[in-house]
């Protein structure tokens, strides 16, 4: 107890506002001012979210095409938080997801080459090990399973351990512990439309419409259900297969 209360009074007035600064840079989207202040001091912690921070901003892009300097921009600053603690959990995950965005554009056998998707699933599988209750790791399985399932087909998806079923029990343990993410939602629904639209279309439906319910505390989270509205007008007005399409050009 001594040690916490010591490290709660070693957190300054000064320091305080200077996290509130960042963190309130974050909630209202403005990623380039909390990038630069959360690297005043670049602490592990610091670069692991301005990592999320680059990757924020990536993923708001407009035309769903996350440039590749920033993602990786991302990928280094997440490098560079385990250089100082390899064991970081944010870090690790920030590290997948910008591995993944990057991956987005390549082929199977380029993604084989670099060895990105068991680079990935080696991370969140350690994130899960160290922390099993991590929203945001079982949330990136959910889609990581389904993605793996889409593009690798039946043959790769059991080569890498991939599965709708594994896909879905992430999904449901990360809503368990997260109710109100309209990101988790709506990933899990792209993933699942862009993988067979017809199939899963009441559980596409049942997930969208959870993302339009969730409060909105972020400008991210805002972005995320603007697109779950996309993409539930898509789902109701076009065939299975333009919808398939519209949801692997969304992000």
């Amino acid at each position: 107890m001594r040690c916490l209360i010591a490290l709660i009074l070693m957190a300054t007035p000064a320091a305080m506002a200077e996290d509130n600064a960042y963190q309130i840079a974050f909630t209202e989207g403005r990623y380039d001012d909390a990038a630069t202040l959360a690297q005043i001091d670049p602490t592990a912690d610091r670069l692991a979210f301005t990592a999320r921070s680059t990757l924020a901003e990536a993923i708001s892009a407009p035309d769903f095409l996350p440039p590749i300097d920033m993602l990786d921009q991302a990928e280094n600053l997440a490098r560079l938080a385990l250089e100082q603690d390899p064991d970081h959990l944010e870090a690790r995950l920030q590290l997948s997801i910008a591995l993944s965005l990057k991956s987005r554009t390549l082929t199977v056998r380029e993604i084989r080459r670099t060895g990105y998707g068991e680079e990935t699933k080696e991370m969140v599988e350690g994130v899960l090990r160290d922390d099993p209750q991590n929203v945001y790791a079982h949330g990136f399985f959910a889609v990581w399973n389904l993605e793996v399932r889409r593009r690798g087909g039946a043959i790769g998806a059991s080569i890498m351990g991939a599965s709708v079923k594994k896909a879905r029990r992430h999904y449901q343990t990360a809503i368990a512990l997260s109710p109100d993410d309209a990101a988790l939602h709506w990933q899990y629904a792209r993933a699942l439309a862009a993988l067979n639209a017809k199939k899963y279309r009441s559980e596409i439906e049942k997930a969208l419409s959870s993302a339009n319910a969730c409060n909105i505390d972020t400008s991210l989270e805002q972005v995320m259900r603007d697109r779950a509205a996309l993409l539930m007008d898509a789902l109701a007005s076009k065939r299975a297969s333009e919808t398939e399409q519209i949801a692997r050009k969304m992000l």
